[in-house]
């Protein structure tokens, strides 16, 4: 029986897998839990952008293109008006059903010697350890990765933290051949939608909206474009839902627990970086864990969250202001630079510097457009 391990994960999702495997690369001893068993699915847009791409090979993970479908920029579409950017450097983003990412991180994860207890439940920890039922494992490490309704971190009195308000997301698959080599975001009056092929022969497409009982039929019938592609095709996956939401801890770690992914914090599903700021994270979480010091991980957890956080709130400030989105594609398609400029910040591919220059930019452009 299990009495002892320097490294135990709470949470078997991507991101806690990734943050076990990180683990093993420092030679630690990794156990990772959770109530459910692989594959885990969730709702979720299931692109991964190139940053979150090359996260995943610093966990030694190159995902077989065959798993998913390339896509080669963002395109945004709103009343009659759309405009598109590259992703920098001829970078590629891949998008991936999540049960596939799952299954080739928990994989990944038991090949490289991490204990995986599926189907097990955690009631508690405590300073040097974890409570498995009656049992304990003592652990030098704890890892939180339990996601945005985390137990852990209320365990560990993390729970400070600012939260703009909710919003409702919805996600459903199509059989159907991919029309475009970019990800879609369509925007409406009281939603957005997104279109991502994840194979030849399917394509995700998502809805988030402030009314929770918008549903993706609903919000397809206010995409006139989006819906008129869909009209045919088969749907081939149960509708999921979850919620979504900025929310940012005043700290991510306390003692020798530290947490990751989405019970560290938040950002708007509308960005597309959920799963590449996880992965990040895990990378850097482990090289703390090699130091002995968890400080520097709570300052680079802060800077990885700034990219996404800009990304999302001009987006958000477009949400149900359809005048706005016209005018702000108008400046995309005069200036592409911005657009482009803008993609490369979100990405990674520019320092967080460029956020006051590229907000002047375009606050300038929605003035001359």
């Amino acid at each position: 029986m299990l009495k002892s391990t320097d490294v135990f994960v709470i949470g078997g999702g991507p991101a806690g897998l990734a943050a076990g495997i990180a683990a093993r690369h420092s030679g630690l001893r990794v156990v990772v839990a959770d109530g459910a068993a692989p594959p885990i699915d969730k709702a979720c847009g299931e692109g991964l952008m190139p940053d979150g791409l090359q996260a995943l090979r610093e966990l030694g993970i190159a995902l077989n293109p065959c798993d998913g479908h390339p896509f080669r920029g963002i395109r945004f579409l709103s009343s009659g008006f759309s405009a598109d950017a590259p992703f920098p450097c001829g970078g590629v983003g891949l998008a991936v059903r999540r049960t596939t990412l799952h299954s080739t991180l928990a994989d990944r994860a038991a090949a490289e010697g991490v204990e995986l207890l599926w189907r097990t439940a955690v009631n508690g920890i405590s300073g040097d350890g974890v409570h498995l039922g009656s049992r304990k494992v003592c652990a030098k490490w704890i890892v939180g990765a339990d996601g945005a309704n985390s137990r852990v971190r209320g365990w560990a009195g993390l729970n400070a933290r600012a939260r703009t308000s909710l919003r409702y997301a919805f996600r459903q698959h199509y059989r159907m051949k991919p029309w475009s080599d970019h990800m879609e975001v369509y925007w409406g009056d009281r939603s957005q939608g997104y279109a991502t092929a994840v194979s030849g022969e399917e394509v995700c497409v998502a809805v988030a909206s402030r009314d929770a009982k918008l549903r993706v039929h609903h919000a397809l019938s206010a995409l006139p474009v989006l819906n008129a592609r869909l009209r045919d095709a088969e749907i081939t996956s149960a509708e999921r839902g979850a919620l979504t939401a900025n929310s940012t801890l005043k700290r991510v770690y306390r003692g020798n627990v530290a947490l990751v992914g989405d019970a560290s914090g938040t950002v708007d599903a509308i960005t597309g970086q959920g799963l590449g700021l996880a992965f990040s994270q895990a990378v850097t979480l482990a090289q703390c864990f090699r130091a002995g010091n968890l400080e520097p991980y709570q300052a680079e957890h802060r800077r990885l969250a700034l990219r996404p956080l800009f990304m999302a709130r001009l987006m958000l400030t477009l949400d149900g202001r359809p005048r706005l989105q016209r005018r702000t594609l108008q400046v995309f398609r005069q200036k592409p630079e911005i657009f482009q400029r803008l993609l490369a910040l979100h990405v990674g591919a520019l320092p967080p510097k460029s956020l006051a220059f590229d907000g002047i930019s375009l606050g300038w452009g929605l003035l001359t457009a």
